[in-house]
């Protein structure tokens, strides 16, 4: 069973132009001690769109979810944020 207080953070972030330009995902919490300062340096880099925490239960239904997002974005599918956030909804924790 998973309680609400367990979620995961995570941002989905666009490189600048001359690292490609593309919309890439990181979820924090599950960064390990080999990959974190290189995740978190590459993301810093790049202009946040959205962030926030999904809820562990049905984490990866949510991660789906996401991977479909930052596709779409990648295919030059105009989505603001407020639209994102309405898409993911389903999978923020409650306040």
């Amino acid at each position: 069973m998973s309680f609400e207080s367990e979620k995961t953070m995570f941002e989905i972030y666009r490189l600048p132009s001359e690292e490609g330009g593309t919309f890439e995902v990181i979820y924090f919490t599950e960064l390990t001690e080999r990959n974190r300062d290189r995740a978190i340096a590459r993301a810093m880099r790049g202009e946040s769109f959205l962030s926030g925490f999904l809820r562990d239960w049905k984490k990866e239904e949510a991660k789906e979810a996401v991977a479909e997002i930052v596709d779409a974005l990648n295919r030059g599918e105009s989505l603001s944020p407020e639209e994102v956030r309405k898409r993911l909804a389903p999978y923020f924790p409650t306040p």
